[in-house]
């Protein structure tokens, strides 16, 4: 018997948001009972439009997921504690500040926190999809009193939406974290915000670059300020980290100090090849192909369909539109190996190709 076996449900999610939704419908997409619950109407209907599962009837769930704004998850996860005899499990982005709130209550030996590494800028039930967590990390965060069956329950879980469980500790979960994704999301907004007030000439240079950084900056205010409070211990850390750093580069360039600058640049190459390639494995070569493409239905089809004939994988790609003219400029990231082949065979099909 597989771990999925383990769940057979009922399965209720308590949020219909972005999160909670996807959950469900990958959940009713496995032939689970999925049962709905949210304190607004509106996305409670939408949810159960989108065939994410039922509205909750009293039926006695197996599994509970709670999936609510950071500053209700301990609250929530006490009362699904308390409704039934369930295991329960949260999908907050914090870990050890809900722990703190349920451990030592009777029950909490049912409750085991959890974390998909999934998500989207957009939110609401109309964002989800039965395949964000496709082949995604699941963090599977047990505590000291966690029973190993309910470990067993939410690793299938996991198993069920297509991600990959990955157990740690609370405590061990809220650093990485905030090192890959708070920290992250408060530098990028600190950026963007640069972007808030300036000069329409300057803007009208934006390239893909700096969409890039900022991209993460567009998420609920509300909802990451609820995050970093929540982690405000471990993100304080990075954030002094890097404000020493800061220092040391601003230090670097007002005394015209290029070989300190050229080594704080270095750190971060360092820092770009540490991140882990396709499926966890390590960082491969590569090399940017830019394609020229006509912004007009149909071309960019033509252009992966171009690629895919020339038997090259595509490992990544980004498109950057030019503002003068009714083009884009397409980057294929390719296995360094391979660029020069996919040049020359995307210009024998007749494309504007740039090395």
């Amino acid at each position: 018997m597989s771990d999925q076996d383990e769940l057979t449900g009922p399965v209720q999610v308590v949020g219909t948001g972005l999160l909670g939704t996807s959950i469900a419908l990958a959940c009713a997409a496995s032939g689970l009972d999925v049962l709905l619950s949210d304190t607004s109407a509106d996305h409670l209907r939408t949810a159960s439009g989108l065939g994410a599962g039922r509205p909750f009837d009293g039926t006695p769930p197996q599994l509970v997921v709670v999936s609510v704004p950071p500053d209700h998850l301990g609250a929530e996860i006490a009362a699904a504690l308390d409704r039934s005899d369930a295991v329960v499990t949260d999908v907050g982005s914090v870990k050890t500040a809900p722990l703190r709130e349920v451990a030592g209550r009777a029950g909490s030996n049912r409750y085991v926190g959890s974390h998909p590494m999934a998500g989207s800028e957009r939110s609401g039930p109309l964002a989800a999809s039965s395949a964000l967590f496709e082949g995604r990390p699941w963090a599977i965060t047990p505590h000291v009193l966690s029973s190993p069956e309910a470990v067993t329950l939410v690793e299938a879980l996991a198993l069920r939406c297509g991600a990959v469980p990955v157990r740690m500790t609370p405590d061990e979960h809220d650093r990485a974290v905030a090192r890959t994704s708070h920290l992250p999301h408060l530098l990028a907004a600190l950026v963007a915000g640069r972007l808030a007030e300036a000069p329409a000439g300057h803007l009208a240079l934006t390239g893909q670059g700096v969409r890039d950084v900022t991209r993460i900056a567009a998420g609920d205010p509300r909802l990451w300020q609820q995050i970093i409070s929540a982690n405000s211990d471990a993100v304080l850390t990075l954030l002094s980290e890097v404000r020493d750093r800061l220092e040391l580069l601003i230090s670097a360039v007002d005394a015209g100090e290029g070989e300190s600058v050229t080594a704080i640049l270095e750190q971060g190459v360092a820092g770009t090849k540490a991140i882990p390639g396709k499926h966890g494995g390590p960082v491969r070569p590569t090399r940017s192909v830019y394609v020229q493409v006509p912004d007009h239905p149909g071309e960019l089809a033509r252009l992966f369909a171009d690629a895919g004939a020339s038997d090259v994988n595509i490992e990544d790609v980004h498109i950057d539109h030019d503002p003068g003219r009714p083009v884009g400029l397409v980057e294929l990231l390719v296995a360094e190996g391979r660029a020069e082949h996919l040049l020359s065979s995307l210009e024998a099909r007749g494309w504007v190709t740039h090395r």
